[in-house]
């Protein structure tokens, strides 16, 4: 099942997607997409963000780096790179994104968002899938410039206002055949821009949850964001962003100015 939270009517409410398009609160009224604030499908707890989990994306950023710089960047094989992010970023479907000022090359990611169901410690991996409750569609914006380094802290890029837009859905986990085979693609004004498949992370969903687990326990409403495949372009305000992770959804998204009001 499919499930939201939006605003409808001077109120939050939970939701479900039906199989025309439509959506049903909790009290029954069927509404269209159009006639409600899309909200967070979720109130997070903690949300883990990963670095260079897709050699892809790596190989993209390091060619980039070194032509710039004279650094080099590769992936990470033996433990991954995580960080943590602010509640204060997330926004929902159809929200906006400000580019900030003084951004030189900002880029989304789409990424696969996976939602912890259940609370652990020390979770093997042959057991980690148990405490997934679902999956939801996430684009982790990036400003390029904005990175101190990509094995230091990244709070100033990585925990902005309204930079990582998520849902629209919440998917349950039983209904996804196999996270780890989806394809995820990113259209920016309607040309494909970015294509991938989750496939390809280098550590993957189980593996993620028995390394975080091993240090500290992971609580219902705890996000995992599982990183990105390549295809970065620099967006501008006016450009849309349409994120898609197969089975998940699509997550659409709109970049404004810094000093624009979007409220």
């Amino acid at each position: 099942m499919k499930h939201a939270r939006v605003a409808y009517g001077g109120a939050l409410h939970q939701a479900m997607m039906l199989a025309d398009g439509m959506l049903k609160l909790e009290d029954g009224r069927v509404l269209a997409e159009d006639q409600v604030v899309w909200l967070p499908p979720l109130q997070p707890q903690t949300i883990f963000a990963l670095a260079l989990n897709y050699a892809d994306h790596a190989k993209e950023l390091a060619e980039k780096s070194s032509k710039e710089t004279g650094s080099f960047l590769k992936a990470p094989v033996i433990e991954p790179v995580i960080f943590l992010k602010g509640p204060n970023t997330l926004i929902g479907h159809q929200g906006f994104t400000k580019r900030p000022e003084g951004a030189e090359f900002m880029h989304y990611e789409c990424e696969l968002g996976v939602v912890i169901g259940k609370v652990g410690k020390r979770i093997a991996r042959a057991n980690a899938m148990d405490y997934v409750a679902g999956y939801t569609v996430v684009n982790d914006y990036a400003i390029r410039n904005f990175l101190e380094g990509y094995y230091r802290p990244n709070l100033r890029v990585k925990s902005r206002d309204t930079c990582t837009p998520i849902g629209p859905w919440l998917v349950d986990r039983d209904d996804i055949a196999d996270p780890m085979n989806l394809v995820l693609t990113t259209h920016v004004n309607g040309v494909l821009t970015q294509e991938g498949n989750t496939k390809d992370m280098i550590h993957d969903i189980s593996a993620l949850i028995e390394y975080i687990s091993d240090f500290m326990s992971l609580n219902p409403g705890d996000v995992i964001m599982t990183g990105t495949p390549k295809g970065s372009v620099d967006v501008f305000p006016g450009d849309q962003i349409i994120c898609e992770v197969e089975g998940i959804g699509k997550l659409v998204n709109t970049i404004v100015a810094d000093w624009q009001v979007t409220t």
